[in-house]
């Protein structure tokens, strides 16, 4: 199993902020800024990198031709790169219940916290938004 506490630990330092690459169907790469959380996946228990995006975004475009996928997470001069595979859940790949409750759990995962829980049930549903778990086949770091 490859070791992302490194990378988690960078992440609870800067608010969940990380730089998510994903590859364009030309092999060029494409970067955003996410917010992202460690979580244990939701079959296997294994700590994945899990993030929420919106619905119809490049990124999932990009992740679901391509599923390899690089974070890579700073604070100060340190730095974490976990390296791996995504797997996209979006309503067309699970129920709603099901993708209710993870998309909340990454949320937390991140850091978030909401005082209206209806409220952003209905904004993930009105953006369609999917879950995001990177499995990682590869974890890098300075030691700072």
């Amino acid at each position: 199993m490859t070791d992302i506490s490194a990378f988690a630990e960078m992440l609870s330092r800067e608010h969940g902020l990380c730089v998510l690459n994903t590859l364009r169907g030309d092999g060029s790469i494409q970067s955003s800024v996410v917010n992202a959380g460690v979580m244990a996946h939701r079959r296997t228990s294994a700590p994945v990198v899990a993030l929420v995006a919106i619905g119809g975004s490049l990124k999932l475009r990009n992740l679901r031709a391509d599923p390899r996928a690089t974070g890579g997470a700073r604070a100060g001069w340190q730095w974490a790169t976990v390296e791996g595979t995504a797997e996209v859940i979006g309503s067309d790949d699970t129920d709603a219940e099901e993708l209710r409750l993870l998309l909340r759990t990454i949320f937390q995962a991140a850091g978030g916290t909401h005082d209206d829980w209806d409220t952003y049930d209905r904004v993930m549903r009105e953006e369609r938004r999917a879950a995001v778990l990177i499995s990682p086949t590869r974890a890098y770091s300075n030691p700072g």
